[in-house]
């Protein structure tokens, strides 16, 4: 019986099945690369639910960005609400990482800020990975980073019952050898305070607080008490508290770490001098004492990182332990758990190019006498090594790369949709005017009045912001409701647009890229990418198939691609486009579909930023300004509820607005109410 609970009300349609099939005989029998070529609203996400409940093991789904992957997330837990659906990405709201530019001298010092709530998530991760079996993760490629060594997180986390023998004094003294901080103040995650005899600590992955009551020296109770409200959540006999950071070492391990980076800073103060380089030697000379003595007395130092290897006792060049050290492994070594990649055509590239970007910058930093040789070594992993890493490896995309096309010992299509709805018709008109055709601009606008008429809306898409706003204004001039979007436009703001778009505020949306907004937009019928023939990424195969993508959402969907010369990804991008269309039509043919365009609510769109609870956040998070006055504290704890609930449902935006309304509150009132910090 498998360990994951597929909730759905739905049944594989259309291509599913089939694909379903495939790709689980394909496991069966030991493939260890498999493609899953899904064209755009076939249902790729729940192809891979099927394949995960069927297989039964832990699942590490990999997305290109933290959005998309906030987005995977929540669909998986969607259909898992009974298992451990996790969130790892990157836990920096802002990093500039430390670099030195030789030609002009500059020296840029490491500046991070880190997001609180994204760090409890990443804890909750892997101690999810660390105690159970029906896991998955949905990761960004920082998964390929490194993290704390698996085996010594485990060992050192703290196992807590009612009836142990286990001072209050012993236990402050633990939780502080686990990186957990003292406070008199509010907890937060990582921290404890102890008043009288009692202790209350939160741990760094999940957002509650645990108080033990002592008689003597023995835990008489744990009580589990919400962190806002104060109120009781219950009673446990057992709990496991995890460290608060996942670089953990022993005492023995730092005694060796010290000795080892003074034994390499010797070494290569006596090469930079041997070469000549006074300057760095004494540049590096004084870094590498400075953190020596801090870490001495303190245990920590900005930068630790860069000796990461010392205190993890990995030989010069070895891999370092990343998030994929965490999942299961059989008796002899090999990976136990399944991996998705998602959109693989935009995620492999970067899980291939993450390793090449980060020497570089550090080769430049030791040359210079700002790093030991020591700091190549905080590195991601390679991309070969990440291979090694994984087990049996399902690349999703509509347009599989190169390299899922050469590794994978099958590709399952998935062509059919559920909807029976087919791709677009897709044609050629010229750029310049000529015959019947009056170029590219005009000849878009004549088409686009006919769609208007229908009541659908249209998508344009262009080489440059610059045009793309001309554009916009120029079809304003021509009383054509139109609007730009591209990456200079604020989050908030893009999603404004695209609701007032569904809604029918404007007829034209026109953009540079449209594919990295990952919405579904059905009231779409009419695309037109203009300069077709310009070769470059924009205009790439996998570009145009993606894009064309975007209107087989609605039974009326076509594109015009506007191009003076056939390029060969416009040959190639129509031909895939035509060869699934004749599948899709044939199917419909056999079975006697009539396909429908999609209905959607047109509240989809900000709610795949905002899930369904956004009605009940935002009427408790409006300004009462009779509440203001009358007890803002009770106010500041009712908003710092609902900005947990956002953050809970991985809707960071809205938890990022309700923060940034209590600091206005609290700026506003006058209040010595602490706020919490990035949450």
């Amino acid at each position: 019986m498998s360990i994951f609970k597929l909730s759905t009300k739905f049944a594989p349609a259309g291509d599913q099945p089939k694909a379903i099939e495939g790709l689980i005989s394909g496991l069966k029998k030991g493939l260890s690369r498999q493609t899953l070529l899904g064209v755009t609203g076939s249902g790729k996400t729940f192809t891979a639910a099927n394949v995960i409940t069927q297989i039964g093991k832990p699942t590490l789904v990999i997305a290109h960005n933290k959005t998309l992957a906030a987005q995977l997330a929540q669909e998986y837990r969607e259909f898992f609400p009974d298992n451990a659906v996790h969130y790892f990405v990157s836990y920096y709201d802002y990093y500039q990482p430390e670099a030195y530019i030789p030609s002009s001298d500059t020296y840029i010092e490491k500046e991070a800020m880190i997001n609180e709530e994204i760090e409890r998530l990443r804890h909750a991760s892997t101690q999810a990975l660390l105690t159970r079996k029906d896991v998955i993760i949905v990761a960004s490629v920082s998964c390929i980073y490194g993290l704390g060594s698996p085996e010594q997180y485990q060992k050192v986390n703290l196992k807590l019952a009612v009836g142990m023998e286990l001072s209050r004094a012993e236990l402050i003294r633990r939780l502080i050898d686990i990186h957990f901080e003292r406070t008199n103040a509010d907890l937060n995650s990582g921290q404890f305070r102890a008043t009288g005899n009692t202790l209350e600590v939160m741990p760094v992955n999940e957002r509650t607080v645990y108080r033990f009551e002592y008689d003597g020296p023995k835990v008489s109770a744990i009580i589990e008490i919400d962190p806002v409200s104060r109120s009781l959540r219950g009673n446990h006999d057992t709990i496991f508290i995890f460290p608060a950071k996942h670089f953990i070492a022993s005492d023995e391990q730092n005694a060796a770490a010290l000795g080892t980076i003074k034994a390499e800073l010797e070494s290569r103060l006596k090469e930079l001098e041997k070469a000549g380089k006074v300057l760095e030697a004494e540049r590096l000379k004084r870094r590498v004492k400075y953190d020596l003595a801090m870490i001495r007395e303190i245990g920590y130092t900005n930068g630790i990182e860069n000796y990461s290897r010392h205190f993890s006792g990995h030989m010069p060049g070895q891999p370092p332990d990343t998030l994929l050290s965490y999942f299961p492994h059989k008796a002899d070594g090999s990976p136990d758990f399944l991996t998705v990649i998602d959109e693989s055509h935009v995620t492999v590239p970067q899980l291939n190019g993450m390793f090449a970007g980060d020497q570089s910058r550090k080769e430049t930093l030791v040359e210079h006498g700002f790093r030991l040789p020591s700091a190549k070594d905080n590195r991601p992993l390679k991309f070969d090594e990440f291979i090694e890493r994984v087990g049996a490896i399902i690349f999703t995309s509509a347009t599989p790369g190169p390299y899922e096309k050469k590794v994978s010992d099958r590709t399952v299509e998935q062509v059919i949709r559920p909807t029976g709805l087919v791709d677009p018709q897709v044609e050629i008109r010229p750029i310049i005017e000529k015959g019947k055709y009056k170029g590219q601009i005009f000849d878009f606008i004549e088409e686009a009045e006919k769609t208007i008429k229908k009541g659908d809306r249209i998508l344009a898409t262009t080489l440059t912001k610059k045009m793309a706003e001309d554009l916009s204004e120029f079809l304003k001039e021509k009383k054509i409701k139109a609007a730009y979007l591209h990456s200079d436009v604020k989050t908030i703001e893009r999603i404004t647009i695209l609701t007032d778009f569904r809604k029918g505020k404007y007829d034209i949306l026109v953009g540079v890229n449209l594919l990295r907004e990952g919405l579904d937009l059905p009231e779409v019928s009419l695309i037109g990418i203009l300069d077709a023939d310009k070769e470059g990424f924009l205009r790439s195969e996998t570009a145009l198939i993606q894009t064309i993508g975007r209107a087989a959402r609605n039974a009326a969907g076509r594109v015009i691609l506007y191009a003076d010369n056939l390029t060969g990804s416009m040959d190639n991008a129509i031909r895939e486009t035509d060869r699934r269309r004749k599948i899709q039509v044939a199917y419909n043919k056999e079975h006697g579909i009539t396909p429908t365009t999609i209905l959607k609510a047109i509240h989809d769109i900000t709610d795949q930023l905002r899930s369904e609870h956004d009605k009940a956040v935002y009427e408790m998070v409006r300004i009462d300004e009779k509440m203001a006055e009358s007890d803002p504290k009770k106010l500041l704890r009712m908003k710092e509820e609902a900005m947990a609930e956002a953050v809970k449902a991985l809707d960071f935006e809205t938890a990022a607005l309700i923060r940034d309304e209590m600091f206005k509150l609290q700026e506003k009132m006058g209040w010595g109410v602490k706020v919490p910090k990035s949450r």
